[in-house]
């Protein structure tokens, strides 16, 4: 359907997830042990703004680093991709990094973001109308982790472009990741390039400063994950009952967040009871750091390989650039 907003016309494919989906992970993730939460539910407007807020705070450094590099090395970046291609962005959130890139190609012909946050997800795609006329805006309020099937430019491109900053990527698991890597592969096709921002391997104070802000910001966002679930599909979350929790696990080079229960407490959902001790851990994100070695790996096991690599100064943060085999 056609959506207008402040004279701006942009062709918005709606595909958000029902209540009865955000439910039914809910059940799943709660049956699990440890239980868990999905992380993509953090982000409707009030966990979208505390997101941008999150990356405004001294201690997270992804964002302002990432946004330097990006400018830093856009001529070459655009050099490797060339002209007139279709870019793909996989959560978008503010669309900060989608300016610069934008700004940066040689004629891009249209933007596809894909984002679970529909009031996000048309609030940036008309700013970014009004910044960049020539180019189509197309966007889909959809699950980026799903098959999305992408709607047709009205002008033909010659390249597709995936971009996926912000070191989303490390929020999945081994197998998600190689599953969505691969669905990348088969968007942007034989010829196409997929840019993807991760963030590297570094000292533990460093990693868990990041995501335990002093301000709290943090906590605030992944508490709201709770307040979302209540408002829309009626579970009795305590959140009071529940804290945040963020360290860095080196062995397994991630960081793990999640709530602990304060206290032995029940919570209902969907009619089920699920009941916790004092001290249980529930798990709502991984956020995973790379070395080159262990990237290279998991893009080649979906079928992939680093063809261009760029890292900051101070090796915090690099970006990859990703073609097929």
């Amino acid at each position: 359907m056609n959506v207008a907003l402040e004279q701006v016309q942009v062709r918005l494919t709606d595909l958000r997830p029902t209540t009865d989906d955000i439910t039914a992970d809910v059940l799943a993730g709660l049956s699990r042990i440890p239980r868990r939460l999905p992380s993509k539910y953090f982000y409707d407007a009030r966990g979208s703004a505390l997101f941008e807020e999150i990356t405004r705070q001294p201690e997270y450094y992804l964002t302002r680093v990432e946004t330097r590099l990006l400018d830093a090395r856009m001529q070459r970046i655009a050099d490797a991709i060339g002209a007139r291609a279709h870019v793909v962005e996989y959560g978008s959130g503010s669309g900060r990094k989608t300016e610069r890139l934008l700004e940066g190609l040689d004629d891009p012909v249209a933007y596809t973001p894909i984002e679970i946050s529909r009031a996000t997800l048309l609030d940036t795609t008309a700013r970014l109308a009004r910044q960049f006329p020539r180019v189509e805006m197309l966007p889909v309020c959809a699950d980026f982790t799903q098959p999305v099937d992408l709607p047709e430019p009205c002008r033909r491109p010659r390249t597709a472009l995936v971009f996926f900053p912000g070191s989303t990527l490390g929020n999945f698991a081994r197998g998600d990741a190689v599953a969505l890597l691969a669905a990348m592969r088969q968007t942007m096709g034989a010829q196409g390039r997929a840019l993807i921002g991760i963030d590297l391997d570094k000292d533990t104070a460093t990693l868990e400063a990041a995501y335990n802000d002093a301000a709290g910001v943090t906590a605030a966002f992944t508490l709201n994950l709770l307040a979302r679930l209540n408002r829309e599909i009626g579970s009795d979350f305590d959140l009071d009952g529940f804290r945040h929790r963020a360290v860095y696990a080196r062995e397994r080079h991630r960081i793990e967040t999640c709530l602990v229960s304060e206290r032995a407490q029940v919570v209902h959902v969907a009619g089920r009871r699920f009941g916790f001790a004092r001290g249980e851990q529930m798990l709502v994100e991984y956020s995973h750091k790379y070395t080159d070695p262990g990237f290279a790996d998991l893009a080649l096991a979906a079928g992939l390989r680093v063809s261009a690599r760029w890292n900051d100064d101070d090796d915090r943060f690099g970006l990859r650039l990703l073609q097929a085999i």
